[in-house]
């Protein structure tokens, strides 16, 4: 355990942090007196303990990184985060960034799932890693909606995360905000000298040890600390910008000063858009919304329905309607064959599929989700896998081998002759 806490205070000390204040002296106030001692932290449960929502065990009869219900997937980002933790059980009180990350491109993909819920509860934690994520929320909520619940903390590199959804749900005891960063540095020359030792450090390049505990921040030192902290201030500032939009601009993020807010009056200030449980949260994602079509500059997508109004109702002719469909239909064909065969897709054919006929993902934009996401085997290697049980995350309460196997090879089936379909529908 003791390597573990060096871990930590490599990672909590001299690199920005968006992170509550009141959670970095807790962490800081921990570390001092057990470095090099062993025990265990004991900071809080395991982290599954706190979920009881829904199942990895979807409809279908395969599993999935995410637990769902009633189609909507819950992404849980709790206790302090960091950008990549696999050394760190969840007992340690942490989760990383790249885990999140897995999660939400996971049910972005998954067919069964039309809405996602980030359940939040988290101080913040480390900058690096943190925009990385909000971007890929950005990307995700153009074909699915996203909503993030403070359930009950949202701050700095948290409420980054949840900025970047459709809309942020609050309770009235909700903590939202702290849009700031903090650098932590430990001089600890004065305790050292106190009980005679006198560290000497022989390096070569004049930054090579800045920052460093032996002896205090020098000025030219804690200048180049402090332009860190403040690049990576406007980077966040921005990020939450990004997401909110109006609701919360980046001299609104600015002038909070990091101060966090409750409740009604994170609402107010634009923080948050509304006050409610995570029950009737839950509800409201349940009820299956139409299919969103992405909204972009300079684009215009048509739909393809055969019930479209007559000439009568909507102003243009028979004959321009038709032409119309049939140009939007030519359109959607060239964009699903474009996705499916791209370098992408390779080696990722079940996303592609996916994406191309559930989804008004662009080309660009469904290629660099499928970049992001790993590679598979073939239908025979999917079978295979299904035909031996479940996978991590999956439940204990799962079909028979061979119903899942055949289910696997239905489903694969499934999408293909849907993709066929519109490939050669007139």
């Amino acid at each position: 355990m003791a390597a573990q806490l060096h871990h930590l205070a490599d990672r909590l000390l001299n690199t920005p942090l968006l992170i509550h204040p009141a959670k970095a002296e807790v962490l800081l106030a921990v570390l001092a007196g057990r470095i090099g001692v062993d025990g265990d932290l004991g900071i809080g449960p395991d982290i599954d303990a706190t979920r009881f929502v829904g199942s990895a065990r979807r409809e279908s009869g395969r599993s999935a990184l995410t637990r769902a219900t009633n189609g909507v997937a819950i992404v849980p980002i709790l206790d302090t985060l960091v950008n990549r933790g696999a050394w760190l059980d969840s007992r340690s009180g942490l989760t990383s960034y790249e885990g999140i990350g897995a999660q939400i491109r996971d049910a972005a993909g998954d067919p069964e799932v039309h809405a996602i819920l980030l359940d939040v509860s988290s101080p913040g934690g480390e900058a690096a890693g943190m925009s990385g994520v909000a971007d890929l929320i950005r990307t995700v909520r153009q074909t699915k909606p996203v909503l993030a619940f403070v359930n009950d903390m949202a701050a700095s590199a948290a409420y980054g995360i949840a900025s970047a959804a459709d809309e942020i749900v609050v309770s009235p005891t909700s903590i939202l905000g702290s849009i700031g960063v903090v650098m932590i540095h430990a001089d600890r020359s004065g305790e050292l000298a106190a009980q005679g030792i006198r560290p000497t450090l022989i390096f070569a390049g004049s930054h090579k040890v800045d920052g460093n505990p032996f002896e205090p921040l020098s000025d030219v030192v804690r200048a180049d600390l402090q332009a860190s902290v403040d690049a990576h201030y406007d980077t966040f500032v921005g990020l939450v910008a990004a997401g909110r939009g109006e609701r919360l601009t980046m001299d609104a993020a600015r002038a909070t000063e990091a101060r966090t807010f409750i409740g009604a009056e994170a609402v107010s200030r634009g923080l948050a858009d509304r006050m409610a449980t995570f029950d009737e949260v839950l509800a409201g994602l349940s009820r299956r919304p139409p299919a969103r079509r992405a909204t972009r500059t300079g684009e215009t997508r048509m739909s393809t329905s055969e019930n479209t109004p007559a000439a009568e109702s909507t102003g243009i002719s028979i004959a321009d309607r038709d032409a119309a469909v049939t140009a939007a239909r030519a359109e959607e064909r060239t964009r699903i064959r474009a996705i499916v065969t791209s370098a992408a897709a390779e080696g990722r054919m079940a996303q592609a599929l996916v994406l191309a006929t559930e989804t008004s993902l662009t080309v660009a934009e469904a290629e660099k989700l499928l970049a992001a996401s790993p590679k598979e085997g073939g239908i025979d290697t999917l079978a295979a896998r299904a035909g031996s049980g479940p996978e991590i995350g999956s439940s204990r309460d799962h079909a028979p081998p061979e119903a899942a196997a055949e289910r696997a090879v239905a489903g694969w089936k499934k999408a293909i002759a849907a993709a066929n379909q519109r490939f050669h529908t007139a």
